[in-house]
């Protein structure tokens, strides 16, 4: 019985990827690599604090958002553009139109 080999189509592509990950990144870098490159450089996401969540006013500390109806005082809602939702139990109250 033969024995079944990869096609040269496929071994040649290999031997190019291995090829472009071993290659330093230059200025005479293909644009594939260049490409590659700059999807790996993402923005994280900067969480907000809690100080995001209240506001001073003198003495007075006052609430940003409404809280949780179910969950309780100690949990916040998020403000979408149509709703408020809760992240720790999914309630939903929509905002009037």
């Amino acid at each position: 019985m033969p024995v079944k080999t990869a096609p040269k189509k496929e071994t040649a592509k290999k031997e190019e990827a291995k090829s472009v990950a071993a290659a330093p990144a230059e200025a005479s870098a293909t644009p594939k690599v260049v490409k590659a490159e700059k999807k790996r450089e993402k923005k994280h996401k900067v969480e907000k604090g809690v100080h995001a969540m209240y506001k001073t006013e003198g003495d007075k500390v006052s609430r940003t958002r409404p809280t949780c109806e179910r969950c309780g005082p100690g949990y916040f809602t998020a403000d979408h553009h149509d709703r408020y939702t809760c992240g720790h139990c999914g309630f939903t109250r929509y905002k009037p139109k």
